[in-house]
């Protein structure tokens, strides 16, 4: 082998182990890239996402239980007074028994003649349940013949009471049971049977849930045209089963009034559905599925925000100082709109809004270059300055808040419902829900009795009359 060749086997040798060190450099970047995404993925929790707080373990609880900010244990502090429980009047009283002393302290034993009162009694008084049990009421259609024609002709029944073998007080409780305090079907007809010594099934619930749905098909439909003709509204949504498939929970709330919607997904054109033809400003999370709607009639809810900038603060290099920048936005945002609610000055928020613009504009602006150190914040950072705009509609309108909390909070028991009872099993399942859940939210924000107006519901629905709206 001469020189040449020598040297042409060595240069080959030379590109392949080039190509392989090139590979595996590639492959190692690959590797890194993943390991990254991974250990942010489990870095999140409820403070840097918006994962739920059940959602974090043990170990990422925000602060120690048992222990408040300032290091003091739960309940009463050392020297507090105490308070006891309010005795009612005594005409509110319902039974009234009297102890008297049997002997004196020095041995004397009181006779019933002198039982008589030497100052006011103590008075002690306990609650107790009386002893509950359905009225079973018993309805004949009497036979009577007639003397004219001999025929026999026979009583009708109400329409209210042919309807149902069980009366609308009954029917208001079982759903009441169901779906604000969410007890199992199983659980429901144990219940019943313990406590009221009625004689139901699990089939009997479904058909008195299917009954309640169909009763508040008009208050919901109603619900519906009021929540899209108010000035602002709050909206989210989250996710749904039905029949073990994925779906999706639509929510919209006023201050009175909340309508729920189960939707195929949670894309724009579900959004458009439920929103319909709506001007009022809308409250909501940057989820794309908003992206139609004007940006003047838009809030970005500021909760939403500090959690995001809490996870890019967790990172490194440009992404902390990132969030690091954005959560100084979020607490001087907030201080100003704590401000205004104590003072009312709206003059003054707008004052401290401009300012802020003014100053953290420019610093998103610089994270949203397309340079290699803003690779992880790049994305946030532009996303915002394109709905700039939405971010401070709070400070221009009185019925706006920065934060999306009421809807999330409106959530909150539709999700507890869904995770209990795994969602819907049907279609018509779906709309039954989507009715009582709004009734049940609406009633709550309304501060009314779910019971008392699922019971006048069900009435006027077996009679044929026009069911009560919730206005």
């Amino acid at each position: 082998m001469d020189r040449s060749e020598a040297e042409a086997i060595y240069d080959a040798g030379r590109e392949v182990v080039v190509e392989v060190l090139l590979a595996m450099d590639r492959r190692i970047q690959q590797l890194e890239a993943r390991v990254e995404k991974l250990e942010r993925q489990l870095a999140k929790n409820s403070r840097n996402s918006s994962l739920p707080p059940s959602s974090d373990p043990p170990g990422k609880r925000q602060s120690p239980r048992g222990k408040d900010r300032s290091g003091r244990s739960q309940g009463a502090q050392p020297g507090h007074e105490g308070r006891g429980r309010d005795l009612l009047p005594a005409c509110a009283v319902d039974e009234v028994i009297e102890h008297w002393p049997k002997r004196c302290r020095c041995g004397h034993v009181f006779s019933v003649d002198e039982r008589q009162p030497a100052g006011e009694p103590a008075r002690h008084q306990v609650e107790e349940l009386p002893a509950l049990t359905v009225r079973v009421i018993e309805h004949r259609s009497q036979r009577v013949r007639c003397p004219g024609c001999g025929g026999a002709a026979r009583g009708q029944l109400p329409p209210e009471v042919t309807g149902s073998a069980f009366g609308p007080g009954l029917q208001a409780a079982i759903a009441t049971l169901s779906v604000r305090n969410r007890v199992s079907r199983r659980d429901v007809v144990e219940l019943a049977e313990e406590h009221f010594a009625a004689r139901i099934s699990t089939g009997t619930v479904d058909a008195i849930l299917a009954r309640a749905g169909e009763a508040l098909a008009e208050p919901h439909e109603d619900l519906l045209q009021r929540v899209r003709g108010a000035r602002a509204l709050h909206v989210d949504e989250t996710g749904w089963r039905t029949a073990g498939k994925r779906r999706a929970l639509w929510g919209a709330f006023t201050r009175r009034h909340a309508v729920f919607a189960i939707a195929p997904d949670r894309h724009e054109d579900r959004a458009k559905d439920l929103l319909a033809d709506t001007r009022a400003i809308v409250t909501s999370d940057r989820w794309w599925a908003y992206a139609h709607l004007p940006l003047a009639r838009r809030q970005i809810c500021w909760a939403h925000l500090k959690r995001d900038f809490t996870a890019h603060a967790e990172g490194l290099g440009a992404e902390k100082e990132f969030g690091e920048a954005g959560l100084e936005l979020c607490e001087r945002a907030f201080w100003a709109w704590k401000v205004f609610a104590h003072t009312r000055d709206r003059r003054q928020l707008k004052l401290t809004v401009r300012s802020l613009q003014r100053e953290f504009k420019p610093i998103i602006r610089r994270y949203a270059a397309k340079r290699a150190r803003n690779k992880y914040c790049r994305g946030m950072a532009r996303n915002l300055l394109k709905a700039w705009p939405a971010l401070w509609t709070f400070a221009k309108h009185p019925d706006v808040e920065p934060t999306n909390n009421h809807a999330e909070r409106a959530l909150r028991a539709a999700v507890i419902y869904r995770k209990l009872s795994f969602g819907s099993q049907s279609e018509g399942g779906e709309r039954r829900i989507e009715r009582l859940l709004s009734t049940h939210t609406t009633c709550r924000l309304q501060q009314r009795s779910l019971f008392a107006y699922l019971a006048d519901a069900l009435s006027a629905h077996a009679r044929g009359d026009p069911v009560p709206l919730l206005a």
